[in-house]
C-alpha cells in the first residue's frame, strides 16, 4: 500500500509529492499506526501476580516499639500450620501498618535485624537492601505489605494487594522470613503469636 502510495506520487510535480508525503507522515504518526515490524511482533504477557485467597492463618499478632504500635502480622499456609520453609509455602506474612514508615526507615531497620541475626551486616545484606529498596514503597497508617514465600526461595512482594514484583535471590527468602520466624528474633512474643506457639 505504502509502495503504491510513493509510484504514484513520483508522477506528481516535486511540490505537490512533498506536500503529500508530508500529509501522510503526520496523519501516520498522529493515529499512532505501528509500523509493520511492530505488528509481527508477540503480545507480552502480564508477569503480575494475585495473592492467594485459600491460605488459612497460622498465627497473629501486634508489633509495637516502646509506646508506638507499628504494624499487625499475620502468617497464613495452605493449611493454617507451619513446618518449614519447604513444607510450608506458600507462606504469606502481612504486615497491616498503624503508622506511617518510609521505605528507608523499614530497609534500614531490616538490615539491623540482618546485622543482629548474623552478627554484623555483610555484603549480601547490602544487596539484598538494594533489591528491596527497589520493590518497596513508603507505607501509611492503613496500607499492608505482603510477602509470599515460594517454594524456591523467591518472594513476591505485594502493596495493599497489588503485586510489586518479585526477588531474585533463592536465599533472600528465608532470611527475610527470619527477621519475624527465627529463634533469634528480637520479637519473640510476635513470633509466638505467629507461629501460634504454646
Amino acid at each position: 500500500m505504502m509502495l503504491k502510495i510513493f509510484l504514484l506520487n513520483s508522477r506528481l510535480g516535486g511540490t505537490l509529492r512533498v506536500r503529500l508525503a508530508t500529509l501522510f507522515c503526520v496523519v501516520f504518526f498522529s493515529v499512532g499506526i505501528p509500523p509493520a515490524y511492530a505488528m509481527q511482533q508477540p503480545a507480552v504477557e502480564s508477569t503480575a501476580m494475585v495473592i492467594p485467597k485459600n491460605l488459612q492463618t497460622v498465627g497473629q499478632g501486634k508489633y509495637s516499639y516502646w509506646f508506638w504500635d507499628l504494624y499487625q502480622a499475620k502468617l497464613a499456609t495452605p493449611n493454617g500450620q507451619f513446618i518449614s520453609y519447604q513444607q510450608s509455602t506458600p507462606l504469606l506474612l502481612e504486615l497491616s501498618y498503624l503508622r506511617n514508615i518510609s521505605k528507608k526507615e523499614f530497609v534500614d531497620a531490616t538490615l539491623d535485624q540482618w546485622r543482629i541475626q548474623a552478627g554484623k551486616v555483610q555484603k549480601q545484606h547490602k544487596l539484598w537492601a538494594g533489591e528491596l529498596t527497589g520493590l518497596w514503597r513508603d507505607v501509611k497508617k492503613g496500607d499492608t505489605l505482603s510477602a509470599e514465600l515460594h517454594s524456591d526461595g523467591l518472594i513476591s512482594f505485594y502493596f495493599n494487594q497489588e503485586w510489586l514484583g518479585n526477588t531474585k535471590d533463592p536465599a533472600l527468602g528465608p532470611a527475610f522470613f527470619d527477621i519475624w520466624l527465627s529463634e533469634k528474633t528480637t520479637a519473640p512474643a510476635l513470633r509466638q503469636q505467629l507461629l501460634a506457639l504454646p
